[in-house]
């Protein structure tokens, strides 16, 4: 997969206020960006345990809390925090280009291929 086809825009930085997430469509995806303090994450917006949107859940720190059953995750990693979730959420790389959030599709939030 060439690095264009992998490497999509998803909003721009002002889109997403600090300490907020918010979902966007990429694609056939549902996405979560995350602003922490100015520090984008992207991940899965679907939480693992129930179809509930994440970008509508609580964040605390660094930890997202599902608005429908109130497991948790952290941002960063994608690591479950708290049950009733037992599956780690699926993290993306981000890159930030001329005040752009764009996604890496082939690449977790660790760099790792996916």
């Amino acid at each position: 997969m060439a690095e264009r086809d992998h490497i999509v825009r998803v909003c721009s930085q002002s889109d997403v206020a600090q300490g907020a997430a918010k979902a966007f469509a990429v694609g056939d995806q549902m996405l979560a960006v995350y602003n922490l303090d100015g520090t984008f994450y992207i991940t899965d917006d679907e939480c693992t345990h129930a179809s509930a949107s994440l970008a509508d859940g609580m964040i605390e720190g660094d930890v997202i809390e599902c608005c429908m059953h109130f497991g948790a995750f952290h941002i960063p990693t994608g690591k479950v925090m708290q049950p009733p979730c037992e599956t780690p959420l699926r993290t993306y790389a981000v890159v930030i280009r001329d005040g752009d959030v764009f996604v890496d599709l082939a690449r977790n939030a660790a760099g790792d291929p996916q």
